[in-house]
């Protein structure tokens, strides 16, 4: 699968070959799949075919054309900006479908058609590489209108769309199952702290914070108190530290549903001395999303298991007893 690479070792190549031809250099990007030809003329050798979002920076304008260098990803995504490798192309496209860091609302037309590729790639026979058309679509509003309104959100949706495919990737896996997130390959979380980092305090951190926790996570309990202990802590500690999140409450229901569940592994563990103290943690958990006047799914849901636990009836486990 190919993933994003390093713009900044792409654009320092697109900077010395912009300097040697003394041009001044209009970055952006493409809405739809762009044919690079050796001459303005459809009729001419064709060099290579550009993926929606790549980038490509003008050399040059003719009437209905566009000279461009765009950078066409041939190597999987590495985390080491030096280990990233790219091939540029130099050729000439139409004008068409190329929105750059000057075209009016250019960045409402890429998260338009970022928007447009997403939802393709939820349809269960949407078009291949809608997801990842998607992900280079939104990047580009964030990496070339970065005062946009949108940009934040546009990035953190960039990291999500990432973030989704990277979890299916260590997902099949063999060892994802493994008891301890120590134990398998985690998520890649470069995207994620980059949202972080630039939009920090706001909503889109919170969210990129929420998913990283995917990597605090067992892949498979196996009836062990262990894992739903740490995991309990953890959603709890994210509710605390992202009060006004949107995840919040569904985080304390996290915590809440881990406690909950002890209880009947405690039970079967024979160790009936921490019951009451998971009893207690799971009812303030649950509370707390009532007291936050959270949505009414989540509401209902805490009333739910606040009226199993205060009943002793197990959330984990069979379900007849």
């Amino acid at each position: 699968m190919l993933k994003y690479g390093s713009r900044l070792v792409v654009y320092a190549m697109f900077c010395t070959i912009l300097n040697v031809a003394a041009t001044a250099a209009e970055r952006g990007t493409i809405i739809r799949k762009a044919v690079l030809y050796v001459a303005p003329d459809v009729s001419s050798a064709k060099l290579a075919t550009a993926d929606r979002g790549r980038e490509a920076v003008v050399l040059e304008r003719t009437p209905g054309w566009l000279r461009v260098i765009a950078t066409l990803m041939d190597a999987p995504y590495n985390p080491d900006p030096t280990a990233t490798r790219a091939r540029n192309v130099t050729g000439w496209m139409l004008d068409k479908g190329y929105i750059s860091e000057l075209t009016a609302k250019g960045d409402q037309i890429l998260f338009g058609e970022a928007a447009d590729c997403e939802d393709d790639a939820s349809r269960s026979h949407g078009r291949k590489g809608a997801a990842s058309d998607a992900r280079r679509l939104y990047y580009q509003i964030f990496d070339l209108f970065p005062k946009s309104p949108l940009a934040g959100e546009a990035l953190y949706r960039a990291a999500d769309i990432q973030w989704q495919l990277d979890k299916q990737d260590v997902q099949s896996l063999h060892p994802y199952k493994a008891a301890s997130p120590q134990d398998r390959q985690p998520v890649d979380e470069q995207m994620m702290r980059l949202v972080e980092k630039k939009f920090p305090g706001t909503k889109w951190a919170d969210l990129a914070a929420f998913e990283m926790l995917d990597n605090k996570l067992c892949g498979d309990w196996a009836g062990a108190s262990k894992c739903p202990e740490k995991e309990a802590e953890v959603y709890e500690k994210y509710a605390r530290e992202h009060p006004g999140s949107a995840k919040t409450a569904e985080a304390y229901y996290n915590a809440a549903y881990r406690w909950g569940s002890l209880i009947a592994m405690y039970t079967g563990e024979g160790q009936s001395k921490k019951i009451p103290e998971a009893q207690k943690r799971a009812l303030a958990a649950a509370q707390k999303i009532l007291e936050k006047n959270a949505s009414p799914e989540w509401s209902a849901r805490a009333e739910r298991l606040i009226y199993m636990v205060s009943r002793d009836i197990p959330l984990y486990g069979t379900a007849v007893e």
